[in-house]
């Protein structure tokens, strides 16, 4: 589809927003202007808005699709329509599928499956066979077949060695290790943040702990290695302190943050909805301003939606049933615009979801100019709009946030010669 882009603010690789309001005309996904006014000589579709605004695509450093194995969770095909209408070009898959992700022929399947699509899935190869943190997998084979980074995802290695070996093994080629904090012997049966609120419930709470050993063994081992290291997530104090020291330090260590753990508090829990039962658990109004902070001063590089679907079966019980996450692909965006984007500022939340995650990829980064590919995000940073089960696209739809009002609005994404427009466009 050929589009016409009507008067946008352009947020370029810099992070600056244009002063003034132009046009763009992509072409069989190209670029092919940027002007005040262009023409509409042959009728092309035309995207329009009071308040629009166009970055480069949105990439999305930890998401779960369930392909293969777990589609009834979520497909490629919902994942792919999911991301877009979130406003997301690029998605990271991690690798607990059935069978995991842990051999050149699952990675071959999920780049061959998604070709062609407007959203790029770059699947994750686990480190170990089945993510059980046993044996090592062929990680170089994975590699030469397009595995983006390597991590046993959810099931993030309790086995120190493990760890060791996997940072040796994809230094010679650059390889990076993505791993989830998370100490289960510590956590045991803890059902959210430990501290007040899970002393009132009378609920089993996770600790400050269980994360932030994790992150300090394993900025250790990587210290030792001199590989390159992220942190799927980060969610106390102590675990940014921590990265940033190393980082002043110069291990090759950076970190995500989900959109929760900078707004949500843990007092939400007492609502009993189980789709607050998140991994890493909502925490406290002081450890969500650290989060802001350190998003602020550059120590957390990235925001990934950290969506994690699951069906009716899995999260329609008792909170201490239910398993642990939320769809957030439709809902990254708005909620940290609604409650950040005066706090922390639109460029920076924009630069958090573009340069942050692919400069720790390494993808290029394209411009916003005539002649170049599309790969760009369109939205609206003032629009309100309430969520419904109408926005939601996931097979999934396991989220707390039907209902609520928000501020800011994906209106579409270009990407791959392709358009994908939501329908309220």
């Amino acid at each position: 589809m050929d589009i016409i882009i009507r008067a946008a603010r352009i947020i370029d690789s810099a992070g600056n927003t244009a002063a003034r309001q132009q046009d763009i005309l992509i072409r069989k996904g190209k670029i092919e202007s940027i002007a005040d006014h262009i023409p509409n000589d042959k009728k092309l579709k035309e995207v329009t808005g009071t308040n629009l605004h166009v970055s480069l695509g949105w990439v999305d450093m930890c998401a779960f699709i369930g392909d293969p194995g777990l589609e009834h969770r979520e497909d490629l095909k919902s994942a792919i329509q999911s991301a877009a209408a979130g406003g997301f070009t690029t998605v990271l898959a991690n690798p607990n599928t059935k069978p995991a992700l842990h051999s050149k022929s699952e990675i071959e399947y999920v780049i061959r499956k998604s070709s062609g699509s407007v959203v790029n899935i770059l699947p994750i190869g686990a480190i170990s066979q089945d993510c059980k943190g046993f044996d090592l997998t062929e990680m170089h084979d994975m590699h030469e077949a397009g595995a983006i980074a390597f991590g046993d995802g959810f099931n993030s290695s309790l086995n120190a060695g493990i760890t060791l070996r996997s940072l040796q093994y994809v230094k010679p080629f650059g390889g990076l290790i993505i791993t989830h904090p998370f100490e289960r012997n510590i956590a045991k049966s803890g059902q959210m943040n430990e501290g007040v609120t899970s002393t009132l419930l009378g609920m089993h709470g996770i600790p400050h702990l269980a994360e932030e050993l994790m992150v300090k063994r394993d900025l250790d081992i990587l210290e030792y290695t001199g590989s390159r290291l992220h942190f799927a997530y980060v969610s106390t104090p102590a675990s940014v302190e921590n990265i940033k020291k190393a980082k002043a330090n110069g291990q090759l260590v950076t970190c995500s943050v989900t959109p929760y753990n900078l707004v949500l508090e843990d007092e939400l829990v007492m609502e009993y909805d189980s789709n607050y039962k998140l991994m890493p658990p909502l925490r406290t109004k002081a450890d969500n301003q650290a989060m802001v902070k350190a998003l602020k001063d550059g120590t957390i590089d990235t925001i990934a939606s950290f969506h994690i679907p699951h069906d009716p079966e899995s999260k329609d019980l008792e909170f201490d049933m239910a398993d642990f996450g939320m769809i957030a692909f439709e809902t990254t965006f708005a909620l940290m615009n609604t409650h950040l984007g005066k706090k922390v500022g639109l460029e920076t939340l924009i630069e958090k979801l573009t340069i942050g995650p692919r400069d720790i990829l390494g993808i290029e980064i394209p411009e916003i100019e005539e002649g170049e590919q599309a790969d760009l995000t369109i939205f609206d940073p003032e629009e309100k709009w309430t969520f419904t089960t109408k926005d939601i696209k996931s097979r999934s739809k396991n989220s707390p946030f039907v209902g609520q009002e928000f501020t800011g609005r994906v209106v579409g994404i270009v990407n791959n010669g392709q358009v994908h427009l939501n329908e309220n466009r």
